[in-house]
């Protein structure tokens, strides 16, 4: 099953884009192993609409329009469940496990993510109840990506 995350904005060059690199290829190579590759990012850019609705919208549509229809959708999102990591792991897994062919992660802009983007998710997921800058967020999201690799291969990565 192929991944992908899809997120609005785009990492400077820097210590933020390092990690989140760096976890993504973790990820990637214990993905290998268990059908869980290839792991693909797409940066939308940030609109420069006139109003945060506009911005929203305009930000889905485009992040909409870049992923593939065959992947199943998850969107982060603060009003989404706030799963641990061997539960992220296992819906990770249950999506692979029933055929789909590819899993796509969406990541919204300073606003959120467009209402139309979360209509069309199969799940809805939250970090946790803190508010994150986007960069740290996608990092958290690539190390809990690898993290459900090594919870799903049985590595001692993950120590609950």
């Amino acid at each position: 099953m192929r991944l992908l995350i899809a997120a609005v904005g785009k990492l400077k060059q820097g210590p933020e884009r390092d990690l989140f690199g760096h976890y993504l290829a973790r990820a990637e190579t214990a993905g290998g192993k268990l059908g869980l590759t290839p792991l693909t990012m797409i940066e939308i850019p940030d609109s420069r609409g006139p109003t945060p609705a506009a911005r929203i919208a305009a930000e889905g549509m485009v992040m909409l329009g870049k992923v593939p229809t065959s992947h199943k959708l998850i969107g982060l999102d603060r009003q989404g469940e706030t799963l641990d990591s061997a539960a992220f792991a296992q819906a990770i897994a249950g999506f692979r496990d029933q055929g789909a062919a590819g899993l796509a992660f969406l990541v919204g802009g300073a606003e959120g993510l467009a209402p139309e983007a979360l209509d069309r998710t199969d799940r809805r997921v939250s970090l946790g109840p803190m508010t994150l800058p986007h960069g740290l967020a996608r990092i958290v999201l690539a190390e809990q990506l690898y993290r459900a690799m090594t919870i799903l291969a049985g590595h001692p990565y993950h120590r609950a």
